[in-house]
């Protein structure tokens, strides 16, 4: 699903820019970016997943999960 989002906005990112629409053109290349970081992201887990690896240490995109990580409540 990540991949056909990320090529339909990519497309029409493209597009826009063609017909000079920069703002509209901006946010749809990097809504596209978004879902590509997504899906390299989920690949890369799947990958660690399958060779046995844990979360941490593994993965190129721990500093990015660790930016939308819940916080934990110490008490």
């Amino acid at each position: 699903m990540c991949l056909i989002i990320t090529l339909v906005m990519l497309v029409l990112a493209v597009q826009s820019f063609i017909q000079h629409q920069w703002m509209a053109g901006s946010v749809q290349f990097i809504i596209a970016f978004g879902f590509l970081a997504l899906l390299i992201r989920n690949i890369i887990a799947v990958r660690n997943q399958k060779e046995g690896c844990s979360s941490s240490g593994c993965s190129m995109t721990d500093w990015f999960a660790n930016l939308f990580k819940k916080k934990e409540d110490t008490e």
